[in-house]
């Protein structure tokens, strides 16, 4: 018998081309995460307060909430800048945080110089099949427009006003 963990999901792909060089891109993404994230994409208990991604590979992804409180939900893989981001996932499908590294999913960003001077910001969502069950559900809800399609458009509205 075949189960969900032993069948790889499809990743999610998306791309957004921004004026500004790799490493102003790079900067937004990351140092400037809480200008552009929605406060509705955020699984803590209180009302978030800020977004942050610690920019070192080990890092934290989390929220500071307004009660005082953070609330994890990634780590940092992969630290390039101001090429290429690799965050774990560690949000499981009851949109929760899972502190197991094994059954996180991966978001790869890749930052490319275009020959205008712009930058194409490539986002890869893989390996959602380390959700187990959850993980088709998790895949249709990032590539939905609430999910990176939708956020990489917050996130170009906040390059180009920056």
């Amino acid at each position: 018998m075949t189960t969900m963990t032993d069948q790889t999901v499809a990743p999610v792909r998306k791309s957004i081309t921004v004026n500004a060089s790799p490493e102003r891109a790079f900067t937004v993404f990351t140092a400037e995460f809480d200008s552009w994230w929605p406060r509705s994409h955020h699984i803590g208990k209180a009302p978030m307060k800020k977004a942050i991604i610690e920019g070192r590979a080990g890092g934290r992804c989390y929220a500071e909430q307004t009660d005082g409180s953070e609330c994890d939900w990634g780590s940092v893989l992969v630290w390039e800048p101001p090429h290429r981001l690799v965050i774990a996932w560690q949000i499981d499908g009851k949109w929760q945080y899972e502190p197991d590294l094994v059954k996180a999913s991966e978001v790869e960003l890749r930052f490319t110089r275009v020959a205008d001077g712009s930058t194409r910001v490539d986002l890869e969502h893989r390996h959602l099949e380390r959700h187990g069950a959850d993980g088709a559900a998790i895949r249709t809800a990032v590539d939905s427009e609430g999910g990176w399609g939708g956020l990489l458009a917050m996130f170009a509205a906040q390059v180009a006003r920056a």
